[in-house]
């Protein structure tokens, strides 16, 4: 249940004259935070990071990414969402890997990428499109209200307006899977930090507790 405290916040989806606002929400509250960039250091708090910039405002793009705003028009919180349509367009983003130069977030990528890639929901599912949350964000003013769990729900609600049938998630930390999973997402696929190891043996994100495990979580809700 929303605490009573956010009943001054409305939920939109997200227009072009947001992007702005959204990216430097992301820049102050999820960049730094989120478990993988912050294993790597790949920026720090207030900073902001070109690439991530660059595949956050891809996701806007797709029209289908929802903010939670208070009265006085502050972000309280996002969910950042994407439409993949199969897993042509997982195997084409990590090509594109190649061209980048850093290292810290092709690191982080391509464990996303090769984990989606060896699972297909796609054919798992027989759909050929899936509504996928990739950043869930929540401003630390209004955080253990309820509020990811809302735009949540309020992406579900417009993926089942838009006609998907599956809703995935790239759960890095524990929180986000301890909300997804609240709202009836399965795991698809689990790597525990600790064996994901590189060439040498050497483990590659070293997490800070109580984030353990990347889970591809997932829903059917059509």
């Amino acid at each position: 249940m929303l605490d009573s405290k956010l009943n001054n916040i409305r939920f939109e989806t997200i227009s072009s004259k947001y992007y702005d606002d959204v990216i430097e929400h992301l820049r102050q509250t999820f960049f730094a935070d989120e478990p993988l960039n912050k294993a790597v250091n790949l920026t720090r708090p207030g900073q902001g990071h070109p690439l991530l910039e660059q595949h956050s405002l891809s996701t806007l793009r797709d029209n289908v990414s929802i903010m939670a705003i208070s009265n006085d028009g502050d972000i309280a919180g996002v969910a950042l969402n994407g439409i993949l349509y199969g897993n042509s367009d997982i195997e084409h983003s990590r090509e594109k890997l190649n061209d980048i130069q850093d290292e810290n977030f092709k690191k982080i990528f391509k464990l996303l990428y090769e984990q989606n890639l060896k699972i297909n929901l796609f054919k798992q599912f027989d759909v050929d499109k899936i509504f996928e949350i990739r950043i869930l964000s929540v401003d630390s003013r209004f955080r253990g209200k309820g509020l990811a769990k809302k735009l949540i729900e309020k992406s579900e609600e417009l993926a089942l307006d838009r006609g998907f049938q599956v809703m995935k998630t790239d759960a890095t930390g524990a929180f986000s899977q301890r909300v997804v999973s609240s709202l009836g997402f399965i795991t698809k696929c689990e790597i525990n930090y600790t064996d994901y190891l590189d060439d040498n043996g050497e483990q590659v994100f070293v997490v800070d507790p109580p984030h353990e495990k990347l889970k591809i979580m997932c829903k059917v809700i059509n």
